[in-house]
This record gives C-alpha cells, sequence and structure tokens, in this order.
C-alpha cells in the first residue's frame, strides 16, 4: 500500500488517539527506515527507545523465529522456561532478587503501586498507601498511572482521578520531606525525566531520597521504563548514581519492541505478593521473553554499553557545539543516548517536521524540547549525519 491509502484507513478506522505525523514505515534495519515509498531515514526515535538493538538486528530476530516455530504462548499456571531464565539475567546484572513480567511500562507501574501497598500493609502491618511522585513526571496512561503523572494535561478529562498520589517539585529533597506523611508508602522517580523534557536526577538528590526512604522506612521506586536496558550508558540508570532502588520497572527497550513489561524488586519486598494477588495472562510469555533474553545478551555481550557512553557523549559534544552556533538552543542535557534539546521558543514539532522531510526521524515534547532516543547500537557516523541535518534545519529555523 502506498503511505496516502495506509493514512486513509487509519483515519478512518482507528480512534483519534495520537497526532500522527504522515509517515508509514514499512521496513527497518539497524538505525534505519523505509517507507511506503522508498524513502529512507535515519531514525533518531527509535520507536520511543523502544528499538534499543535497532531495527530487525538478526540476533534478535532469530530467537523470535525460532521461539515463534516452537511456542508463543502458554498460562503461567505453568513453568516457562525463557520467563525463568530472564528474571535470572535481571536479579543478576541488577542486583535485585526477583521479577514479575507484564506487557507495558503502564502496567509495570502499576503492579509497583500494588506491591508498594501490599508490602506495607501484609507485612510491615501499616496502613500507608499514598506514592510521591516528581513533578513533570510520566508513570504511564492507565487511571492509577496517569494519576501518577504529575502533568495535568494527561489528567484532563479522566475526573474523578484515584487518590493516593501527590507531588513534589524534582531535585527538591526539602519538599520530599515537607511532603511525608503517616499515609506515605514509598517515593516513585525517573532518574532521568523522559515525556517531562528529559531532566537528570542530580546525584546528591538521588542519594538524599535514599537515605531519607531508609530512615523513614518508605519503598523507593525507579521507573525506569524508558531509561533502563543501556539507554544512559549503564544497563540500569541508577548505576549511575550508585542508588539502589526496593523496585525498578522496565519496559520500553527490554525486548527491542516485542511488548513486554518488567517489575523488580527486593527478596525482602517481593514478599509483599503471593498467589492471586497479582497476575498477568500475557506477561512472561515465551516470545516476549525469547526477544527480551537476545536483547539482553546483545547489549550485555556486544560492547552496546560501552558505544552508548562513548556514541553518546560524542553526540552531546555535538549539540553543544551546534547550541553554540545556532544561537537558538538554550540548554543540551541528558545522559548517554536520552539527550533533550531545550529550544528558545516553540518551534519543535516545526523543526521535527523540517529535519523528517530531510531524512532525520527526531521527536519533540512540549513544543519546546527535541528529545533524542536512537538505537544503541547507532555509530559516530550516523551522529555526524544527524547532526548534518539538525543543523541546517535550525540554522534555517
Amino acid at each position: 500500500m502506498e503511505t496516502k491509502a495506509i493514512v486513509a484507513m487509519t483515519d478512518k478506522y482507528l480512534m483519534n488517539t495520537y497526532s500522527r505525523i504522515p509517515l508509514a514505515p514499512i521496513r527497518g534495519k539497524g538505525a534505519r527506515l523505509w517507507d511506503a515509498e522508498g524513502k529512507e531515514y535515519l531514525d533518531f526515535v527509535a520507536g520511543l527507545a523502544v528499538n534499543s538493538t535497532g531495527h530487525s538486528h538478526p540476533k534478535v530476530v532469530e530467537a523470535i523465529c525460532k521461539q515463534a516455530s516452537e511456542l508463543v504462548h502458554v498460562s503461567n499456571l505453568y513453568h516457562i522456561e525463557p520467563q525463568a531464565r530472564l528474571a535470572s539475567m535481571l536479579a543478576e546484572h541488577s542486583g535485585l532478587d526477583r521479577a514479575f513480567f507484564c506487557n507495558s511500562g503502564g502496567e509495570a507501574n502499576e503492579a509497583a503501586f500494588k506491591l508498594a501497598r501490599r508490602y506495607m500493609k501484609e507485612i510491615l502491618g501499616r496502613s500507608s498507601f499514598e506514592i510521591i511522585t516528581a513533578q513533570r513526571s510520566f508513570h504511564g496512561r492507565t487511571l492509577a498511572t496517569v494519576t501518577a503523572t504529575a502533568q495535568t494535561q494527561y489528567q484532563q478529562g479522566f475526573e474523578p482521578l484515584p487518590i493516593g498520589f501527590s507531588y513534589v517539585p524534582f531535585n527538591d529533597i526539602d519538599a520530599l520531606k515537607a511532603k511525608v506523611s503517616e499515609k506515605t508508602c514509598a517515593v516513585m522517580l525517573e532518574p532521568v525525566q523522559g515525556e517531562g523534557g528529559v531532566y537528570p536526577a542530580d546525584p546528591a538528590y538521588l542519594s538524599a531520597v535514599r537515605q531519607f526512604c531508609n530512615d523513614r522506612q518508605l519503598l523507593l521506586i525507579f521507573d525506569e521504563v524508558q531509561t533502563g536496558i543501556g539507554r544512559t550508558g549503564e544497563l540500569f540508570a541508577y548505576q549511575r548514581y550508585g542508588v539502589k532502588p526496593d523496585i525498578v520497572t522496565l519496559a520500553k527497550g527490554l525486548a527491542s519492541g516485542v511488548p513486554i513489561g518488567a517489575l523488580l524488586a527486593t527478596e525482602e519486598v517481593s514478599k509483599g505478593f503471593c498467589p492471586g494477588k497479582h497476575a498477568s495472562t500475557f506477561g512472561g510469555n515465551f516470545l516476549a521473553c525469547a526477544a527480551g533474553l537476545a536483547t539482553l545478551h546483545v547489549i550485555l555481550n556486544d560492547g552496546v554499553l560501552e558505544s552508548v557512553r562513548e556514541v553518546g557523549e560524542y553526540l552531546m559534544q555535538g549539540l553543544l557545539k551546534l547550541s553554540a552556533s545556532t544561537g537558538v538552543i538554550t540548554e543540551v542535557r541528558g545522559a548517554g543516548l536520552m539527550i533533550g534539546i531545550e529550544l528558545v521558543d516553540e518551534r519543535g514539532p516545526a523543526v521535527v517536521a523540517a529535519c523528517r522531510d530531510r531524512g532525520l526521524l527526531i521527536n519533540c515534547v512540549h513544543n519546546t524540547v527535541l528529545r533524542l532516543l536512537p538505537p544503541l547500537i547507532i555509530t559516530k557516523s550516523d551522529v555526524d549525519e544527524a547532526l548534518g541535518i539538525l543543523a541546517g534545519v535550525l540554522m534555517e529555523s
């Protein structure tokens, strides 16, 4: 089908939940996408941080095809070998002890809320239930996770929202301490806020939050749906900070595009769940876990983390030079291959469109922040190409 036909069918039959751009990719390889007319794009969106190993990585494709030819799904009433192996691998490399698998980041965060509340009630015997999150955060689209998301633009029209969430400014330990009450059971933070505009946490702040949670017997939850699985140059972003959470949530980059979500927790906190208290029909199925295992093997064994650090720094330095030469960038921030470019005004969508016309796919949040989330396997040559296109667009914008 041609792009126009795909767009027309989308407009006719799909609910209007996305502001879709007029692009219909049909093939991908590495950091490249091709549309229905054969035009090539350098992809610095990567499915919004999902395609961690790039498009159609041969090792991931092989694992998916092999598993699909044998078994795709059985109930979690049975033991599933790839699920056990993936849980073991995540536990080994996270410093946490047990995993629960689901299908998305929103589901992983829902599981974290339930685990935190139930641990407090059933294990510690406390009636605490409230979870504190940070302003500008993003935690999902379900009613509970959209309530945890401290951005009113995502909440409007869905009132009344569930109780049990409150908000504080990011990177402000005093505000957090002032907000905690006898109702508080946990603090949930993104080590780098993604949808909020790519704001990294201050190292001293995360350390202070960890110590405060220890002192007050609160759980510390890190939402690593976007930052996890190598995006920042470490397998988990919290490893950059040397701060270990009680619970961490994962999804986007874990299976190179196959839907999966994961909740990891310490042995102690995992006691909050027992049979019948939480479940997922499709979570941790053979296919998703086979893709997750292949993805982790690539990231851990093929030099990807080292490359993310090196190429990420190369990209950051190039953007800083671009900032100095164009005069339309106020700040460049981020970690690894998760970078936000703050613009002087709301020209972001126009810049995204112009870059797309020239063969570069990037993202924009809040109209003012260009967001770069390329596959973790990009090269310095890819960066040079992207910087050249972006420079030309910014010079003309």
